[in-house]
């Protein structure tokens, strides 16, 4: 499999533990807001193989706790399930990232045990995924399919949205708070502008405005907090 890039420590991707995060290319997605475009709008050259990249887990036994796989979206590879295989047999608990356009492939995975941790992106509310996630005409329903098996809690997980000016309002979070009711946790992450986000011109909101946002879904998701605001 090729791997097409690397963060060899991170203390943020996987919750409580010292991880590395791995990063698979292609999505079928087109958010305007990715941070990971080169990864997304074209074949990303390969840094590196599965080889080279499970010979670096096995220097790293005892100083790394987990590993994260990211994307892109990492479930459009048919060889992930090879590759957590391989990254399991070392003893690392694998966290997965998905934007859950594949519950199949996701479910297959949990039920096999190969994933420790799932973070879904929550991209909007129904009405609006389309548009959030520059795919017109988009199912929804496979994304519906996704969430509702994380709720079921046969693996831990957490939901998260990115949330940005030009997309998200009080009505997006409205919609999010009942459709998640019941989850275990809920991040608001607030958008930064970078060099390589696929649309230029869009903006964040304040820490206020992200406050207020939370409040909205907090009575159907105790656990709330806001992620990468100042």
């Amino acid at each position: 499999m090729d791997i097409q890039g690397l963060q060899k420590m991170t203390l943020l991707d996987y919750p409580g533990k010292v991880a590395c995060t791995v990063f698979l290319g292609g999505c079928d997605f087109r958010c305007p807001f990715c941070h990971n475009g080169e990864l997304v709008l074209s074949p990303a050259p390969a840094e590196m193989d599965q080889e080279e990249l499970l010979a670096f887990l096995k220097k790293r036994q005892g100083l790394l706790d987990g590993v994260c796989i990211t994307g892109g979206e990492p479930l459009l590879r048919p060889d992930l399930k090879g590759l957590l295989e391989a990254i399991h047999a070392l003893g690392y608990p694998v966290k997965l990232d998905t934007n859950g356009s594949h519950p199949r492939a996701l479910v297959d995975l949990v039920e096999r045990k190969l994933v420790d941790y799932v973070a879904m992106d929550v991209k909007n509310s129904p009405e609006r995924y389309p548009e959030t996630v520059g795919v017109p005409g988009l199912d929804v329903g496979p994304i519906r399919e996704s969430v509702g098996f994380l709720l079921e809690g046969m693996v831990d997980y957490e939901f998260r949205t990115t949330v940005v000016r030009e997309f998200h309002d009080s009505d997006s979070f409205r919609a999010i708070g009942p459709w998640l009711a019941g989850a275990k946790r809920y991040f608001l992450q607030s958008f930064v502008d970078r060099d390589t986000v696929i649309q230029e011109g869009l903006h964040p909101w304040g820490r206020e405005e992200l406050e207020a946002f939370a409040a909205i879904v907090r009575p159907w998701v105790p656990e709330v907090a806001l992620r990468g605001v100042d």
